[in-house]
């Protein structure tokens, strides 16, 4: 587990004291239930599936990104190029 630090004003923290206080709970608790039923975890299951495949083709019609063999072979020359010492 990770630990941050949150700034908030004073009436936001006097109502996660009197909610905590009445769940027998953390703030702490009380700011990772929140953030999790917000945003959730998306890299679960089917949820990730969905978001694969609804990412799947959103720059197929960008103008300003060379086609993707292009892109792979000027990096790939790049990388022999530095590991050759050329």
């Amino acid at each position: 587990m990770k630990r941050t630090q949150l700034y908030m004003d004073e009436s936001l923290f006097q109502l996660l004291t009197l909610v905590s206080l009445e769940k027998k709970t953390t703030i702490s608790d009380l700011v990772r239930k929140a953030i999790e039923k917000v945003y959730g975890r998306r890299a679960h299951g089917k949820d990730r599936v969905k978001l694969l495949q609804a990412a799947f083709g959103i720059w197929q019609h960008r103008k300003d990104l060379p086609d993707t063999d292009t892109y792979v072979r000027a990096l790939r020359k790049d990388t022999r190029s530095t590991r050759l010492g050329i």
